[in-house]
């Protein structure tokens, strides 16, 4: 298996949560793992940009990561191409439903054993991610 996919439904609307990935500031917010804080250098939201930033991990290690937004469709998709190691293009569709939005997120590995090495990390990280970005948007949605 290369693709790890997931889904969380957000009780806000689509403009809502695409409002809280497009703007960097409020990416940097809750992009990662728990217990993971970001310094961005580079966030250039549009098709084609450039996005270089370093993830400061909880055990004090800095994990630098560069990508490109390969596509972005507002406000209902954006896929990014993560260029440093390890390799993945990770999608984010974004889809009304009736209690808000359903967020997918399907993360593909170029490489199968990278995949399988990092299982372990990415399927509990991704939750993480999608658990960081409900509070983030709730919390800029008048719930906190």
């Amino acid at each position: 298996m290369t693709t790890f996919s997931t889904s969380r439904e957000i009780p806000a609307s689509v403009e809502q949560v695409f409002a809280a990935i497009s703007n960097p500031e409020r990416l940097a917010q809750w992009w990662g793992p728990a217990g993971f804080t970001n310094t961005f250098n580079v966030c250039e939201f549009k098709t084609g940009g450039h996005w270089s930033f370093t993830m400061h991990g909880p055990d004090g290690k800095n994990y630098p990561n560069d990508s490109v937004f390969a596509e972005i469709v507002s406000p209902s998709k954006i896929i990014i191409q993560h260029i440093s190691e390890p390799k993945f293009r990770l999608t984010i569709a974004l889809a009304t439903s009736a209690a808000g939005t359903v967020v997918s997120w399907s993360q593909a590995f170029e490489n199968p054993d990278v995949a399988s090495r990092v299982e372990h990390i990415v399927v509990p990280a991704n939750e993480q991610n999608l658990d960081r970005l409900s509070l983030e948007v709730f919390r800029h949605s008048g719930g906190g």
